[in-house]
Parts: structure tokens; C-alpha cells; sequence
């Protein structure tokens, strides 16, 4: 119970000074609003009393100087002295500005805004007749100006301003008796404020004394407090001394954790910087020997259709053919690059496995030899999936023939199609939900653990030089990767290989729509002849489109710089197309099409570019086509049929026919 009460009295010795506080600082509030609105009303009232004086003084000044000038008039008819004259329209002159006073005095005043407006009236009327009998003053017609004066003295124009003055005077002091009341209460509001103030200072001196009261209760227990804490503080010191010595020994086991995890780091990046080295010689191997290949097929058969061109033209046209195979199996090596880096766009439809399956079987025989024994088993039951048959092809051909390498062209080769379901990441990343699964079976000799942990990585073989690049399993995983599959590798040295590949079932109208809507949308549509600005920077390209546009039936207009397209737009009011290429000296393709003229943005555009990023999720061609280089007549044509229609998908042109 004792501990109870000290804890109450601890809590409102905390509690009751802020409550004091916050009481004290709401009352000296209202009390400082009060006096404030109190003095404010006490000066409004006043000056209200001011104003009222004043308009009242203005009347008297008015009609004093009325009278005045009256007078003088009357000494004018009478002396016919042009001085008095004179003297008289000067003091009508004043009279009037006296009233200019009570009217801008009276401005803010409804009650005598009427009275001020009927008192101009009449001293017009006034100043007319005045400044009628000086006027026959003036012209010596004295008895006609006195008969005048004296018929002006008891006319309605002078009683009118008489009246109206009077009117004015007296509402005035009706508002200024108001106004001294006003001022009284004001007053005597300000006074009561003073009051509460002086009886505001008594209770705040009442309230400092009880709050220093609490204060000294406070301070009390507070050293209490401090005693308890001081004996608590010897006990933490014996435990600190302890815990000290154990942070010397901790510390210690800290640096050397420190040195070996910085050791251990550094043995690491020389690793990882060995292995980028290893890719790089890897890489450049691969590509290099490709290419060569590719490039001594295009030269040499360039060379020979040159030589036979005008002998023997037959010869010359199969040459052709085959620098074209192999300028097309150079721009497929790129694809293969762009597959596995997941940048080159697929061009998916619905596929029936097993009609895919079975429709190869004649060129897996020649691929892999008549020593090897094919099975074909189909278990996918008409379930569908919704890729790229070409590239699906291809890598079940490249799956056949990395078999045969394996059984050394000899053995057996099982190819299987299923239907499977898989939970959630059983099968890497795959969601949940219905597959199709493809597998190449073989009875080689298989892989070890660290082959296997490679097999994906690009131009990594364990074939002989020359004899294979090592891009062909990673172009399958990027193949995959972009269907949104997986694949996984079941193998074991000496025993065989078995590769699963596993793609998302798509159901048959799903993907039959699909089908029909992309192949609608593929199909070329005819048009006139259409002049077409070209902006190429490169001379030989830009000489190839020319003739190409050409030999298309358009009419291509060349534009060797992006600077120059808004003049040559300017000159050629018929341009129906512009043709660009994307990476350019000073000005992108899609930076010139920004920046050109509000009257050249509806044009369509055909973007046609080299660059090995994803085009498909570009930003940058603002929806506009594009063309892959290298392309063909028939690509060519494709994009501008597409182009030329509103087609606007980005990437989906042909990079070769």
C-alpha cells in the first residue's frame, strides 16, 4: 500500500504542474483576447466619435461659408466693385469644397449619403441663381440684380439647404449620442479587463507557490531515487569490469574473422575474375571461328558468281544461293546470341507437340545417322503450347544431334512427349498448373556433376575445336526461358542423358484466336507506289535501300544526315513514309522523329536497326515498326506493309525470310 501511494504521489507531482501550465497558459489567453478585442472596440468606438465630430464641423464650415459668400454677393450688387466680385466666387469656390469634404466624410455613412446627395442638388440650384444676378451685376443691370438678390433671399433653394443642413447636423448627433455609448461600454469593458488581469496575477502567484511546493516533493523522492541508483550503479560497474574483459577476448576473435573474411573475399573476385577471362577467350573463339566459316561462304561464293555471271549464269545463281545461306546462318548465330540473352523477339503460335514431333522424324534421321535407333512416344494427348515452332525446332535438333555426339553415333535415341502437372517451384520457377513435357532421352555417356553445372553457359563445350560453338543448350534455355518453361538435365557419367524441357499448356481456342489474330495482322497489304523518306548515315546502306525501295515500286527520297529530314519533309509535301535507322552520328532515329515539325507527326515510320538489344520493350520507337537487320526483299516488304497500315508493333517485323 505504501509503494502504492508513492507511486500516485509520484505521478501527480508529474501530472498536476503541466495541468497547472496548460490551465494557466488557456486563462492568459482569453484574458489577452479579451483585452484585446476590448481596446480594439474602444478605438473603433472612438473613432467613430471622431468622425462624427468631424462631419459635424463640416456642415458648420459649409454653411458659414454659404452665408459669407451670400453676403459678399449682396456687397457686389450694391458697390458693383469687381474686387468684391471677385471676392465672391472665391468664397463660393470654397463653399463648394467644403461640400466635396462632407460628401468623401460621408462616404462610408447609408444614412447620409441620401442628405448629402439632395444638399449638392440644391447648392448647385443655389450657385446657378447667384452666379446669375453677379452676372447682371457684371453687365451694370443693378436694379434688375438687386430684384433678383432680393427674390433669391426667401426663395425655396436657400430654406432647402437650410433644412438639409439641419438634417445632416442632427442625424450626426443622433449617431454620435450612439457612439458615446458605444465608447462608454468600451470602456468599461477595458476596465473590467484590467480587473480580471490584477485578479489573474493573484491566482498565477497562488499557483507558482503550489507548484514549488510539488516541486520540492518531487525533488525529494527524486533523491531517493538517486541513493537506490547509486548502489545499483556499483553492481553495473563489477558487471561491466566483466563484461570488458569478455569484448578484449570477443574483439580479438573479430579481427581475425576480419582478416580471413577479407582474405577469403580476395581469393573470390580472382576467381570470379579468372572466369570472366575463361568466358571472354571462350567467346571470342566461338564467335570468331562461326563467323569465318560464315564469311568464307558469302566471299567465296560472291567471287565465283562473279566469275560466272555472264558465262555460265546457272553457276553464278547457285553461288548466290550459297553466299546467301550463309549470310542468313550468320544473322541465325546472332538470333542464337539474342535468344540466350533473352533479346530477340519470339514469334509464337499454337503447336501440337506431337505433330510437331512426329513431322521431324525424317530430318532427325539425317541429321544423326542411320547407326542410331529413333523412338518417337506421344503421350501429350492433344494438349497444346503456344511457342515459336521454328525455334521449338530447332532446339529439338540441337537436343538430336548433341545425343549423337554423346553415343559417338551409335546407340539409342528416345524422344517423349507427356502430359504433366507441377506444384508451385517443383521444376525451378514454373508456376503451378498443367505442362507439357518434351524429352530427348540418350544412352551415351552422359555427364559428370561439373560438366552438368555448365551445360547452359554460352560457348562452353567439351567437343574438340571446330567441331562446335557451345551455344546450342544455351540457346535452348533462353528459348525456354522467354516461353515461360524450364528445362532441367537428368544425367549421369557413363550411363546416359535425358533433357526435359516443360511448357505451359495453352488451351486450343486460346491459342487457335491467337494464331488467327497474328496471322491476320502478318499478312502484307498492297499499296500505290508511295515516296518514302529514307535516313540512313552509312552510304552503302543507304544505296541498298535505295535500290531495294526501288525495286519494290516506290519512290525513296535519300537523306544522308537526321538534320536534313524536316527540309527534305518541307520540299517533298507527298512523303507518305519515313524509313530511319536508329544509332546515328549526332541524332538518334527516334530523337529525329521527337523533334520534327507538328505537321509531319502523323507520318508513319519504319525504324530498322542493327542493335542486339530487345526492340519488342523499347520505349524509345514510340509504338512505331521495326525492322531487324539483316533483311530481306520480303522483310522488307512485310514492314511496310505493316508500317504503311497503322500496324504499330515494335519488333515484329521479319529479320530475314
Amino acid at each position: 500500500m505504501e509503494e502504492q501511494a508513492t507511486g500516485w504521489r509520484a505521478a501527480v507531482g508529474r501530472l498536476l504542474p503541466l495541468i497547472l501550465v496548460i490551465l494557466l497558459i488557456g486563462s492568459l489567453g482569453t484574458l489577452l483576447y479579451n483585452a484585446s478585442n476590448a481596446s480594439r472596440d474602444h478605438e473603433r468606438a472612438l473613432q467613430e466619435q471622431r468622425r462624427s465630430f468631424e462631419i459635424i464641423a463640416l456642415a458648420r464650415a459649409f454653411e458659414a461659408k454659404t452665408a459669407r459668400a451670400e453676403v459678399t454677393l449682396a456687397r457686389y450688387v450694391i458697390s458693383l466693385d469687381p474686387d468684391v466680385g471677385r471676392l465672391f466666387q472665391d468664397q463660393w469656390r470654397t463653399a463648394s469644397s467644403q461640400l466635396k469634404l462632407l460628401r468623401y466624410a460621408t462616404r462610408q455613412s447609408g444614412w447620409q449619403r441620401n442628405n448629402v446627395r439632395e444638399l449638392e442638388t440644391a447648392f448647385n440650384q443655389r450657385g446657378k441663381t447667384l452666379a446669375e444676378i453677379g452676372l447682371r451685376t457684371t453687365y451694370d443691370q443693378k436694379m434688375a440684380a438687386l430684384g433678383q438678390f432680393h427674390r433669391a433671399g426667401r426663395s425655396e433653394d436657400l430654406k432647402r439647404i437650410t433644412a438639409l443642413l439641419d438634417r445632416v447636423i442632427r442625424a450626426e448627433n443622433a449617431r454620435l449620442q450612439e457612439r458615446s455609448v458605444a465608447v462608454t461600454l468600451a470602456g468599461n469593458r477595458t476596465e473590467w479587463v484590467g480587473k480580471t488581469s490584477r485578479l489573474f496575477g493573484l491566482v498565477l502567484l497562488v499557483c507558482v507557490l503550489f507548484a514549488l511546493w510539488i516541486a520540492n516533493a518531487a525533488y525529494t523522492e527524486r533523491r531517493n531515487a538517486g541513493r537506490m541508483a547509486e548502489m545499483e550503479a556499483e553492481r553495473a560497474d563489477r558487471l561491466e569490469a566483466a563484461v570488458a574483459a569478455r569484448t578484449v577476448e570477443l574483439s580479438g576473435a573479430y579481427e581475425q574473422l576480419k582478416k580471413e573474411t577479407a582474405e577469403r573475399a580476395a581469393a573470390e573476385e580472382n576467381l570470379r575474375q579468372m572466369q570472366k577471362m575463361d568466358a571472354v577467350g571462350q567467346l571470342t573463339g566461338g564467335i570468331a571461328h562461326d563467323f569465318n566459316n560464315m564469311l568464307a561462304v558469302v566471299v567465296g561464293g560472291l567471287e565465283l558468281a562473279k566469275r560466272k555471271l555472264r558465262l555460265k549464269p546457272r553457276e553464278a545463281a547457285h553461288h548466290l544461293d550459297n553466299a546467301l545461306e550463309g549470310a542468313n546462318r550468320a544473322a541465325a548465330l546472332t538470333r542464337r546470341l539474342l535468344a540466350f540473352a533473352r533479346s530477340e523477339p519470339l514469334l509464337p503460335s499454337a503447336v501440337d507437340p506431337e505433330a510437331l514431333v512426329s513431322g521431324m522424324a525424317d530430318l532427325i534421321d539425317r541429321s544423326i545417322g542411320d547407326q542410331i535407333k529413333v523412338s518417337i512416344i506421344n503421350h501429350a494427348r492433344g494438349w497444346h503450347i503456344f511457342v515459336d515452332q521454328h525455334q521449338m525446332e530447332n532446339a529439338i535438333l540441337n537436343l538430336c544431334v548433341n545425343a549423337r555426339d554423346a553415343m559417338d553415333g551409335r546407340g539409342k535415341l528416345v524422344i517423349e512427349t507427356a502430359q504433366v502437372h507441377l506444384a508451385a517451384n517443383e521444376v525451378g520457377e514454373c508456376a503451378q498448373g498443367d505442362y507439357v513435357m518434351l524429352s530427348v532421352t540418350d544412352d551415351g555417356c552422359g555427364m559428370s556433376p561439373d560438366v552438368a553445372a555448365r551445360v547452359f553457359e554460352p560457348f562452353f563445350t567439351t567437343k574438340p575445336v571446330g567441331k562446335g560453338t557451345g551455344l546450342g543448350l544455351s540457346q535452348i534455355f533462353g528459348f525456354v526461358r522467354q516461353s515461360e518453361g524450364e528445362i532441367r538435365i537428368d544425367t549421369e557419367e557413363g550411363t546416359g542423358t535425358s533433357v526435359h524441357i516443360y511448357l505451359p499448356r495453352k488451351a486450343a481456342a486460346e491459342t487457335g484466336a491467337r494464331t488467327d489474330a497474328s496471322a491476320g495482322e502478318r499478312e502484307p497489304v498492297l499499296h500505290p507506289p508511295t515516296r518514302i523518306l529514307v535516313v540512313e548515315d552509312d552510304p552503302r546502306v543507304l544505296n541498298q535501300t535505295m535500290a531495294a525501295l526501288a525495286e519494290l515500286g516506290h519512290l525513296p527520297v535519300a537523306c544522308e544526315h537526321p538534320s536534313q529530314a524536316a527540309k527534305l519533309l518541307t520540299s517533298y509535301r507527298d512523303i507518305g513514309l519515313i524509313i530511319s535507322d536508329v544509332l546515328m552520328p549526332d541524332m538518334t532515329g527516334p530523337e529525329m522523329v521527337r523533334n520534327l515539325p507538328p505537321a509531319f507527326a502523323s507520318l508513319p515510320v519504319l525504324f530498322v536497326t542493327g542493335y542486339a538489344g530487345d526492340t519488342a520493350l523499347s520505349a524509345d520507337f514510340g509504338g512505331h515498326e521495326v525492322l531487324r537487320k539483316p533483311y530481306t526483299l520480303m522483310g522488307l516488304s512485310q514492314a511496310l506493309s505493316n508500317a504503311l497500315n497503322g500496324s504499330h508493333r515494335p519488333g515484329t517485323a521479319a529479320a530475314a525470310e
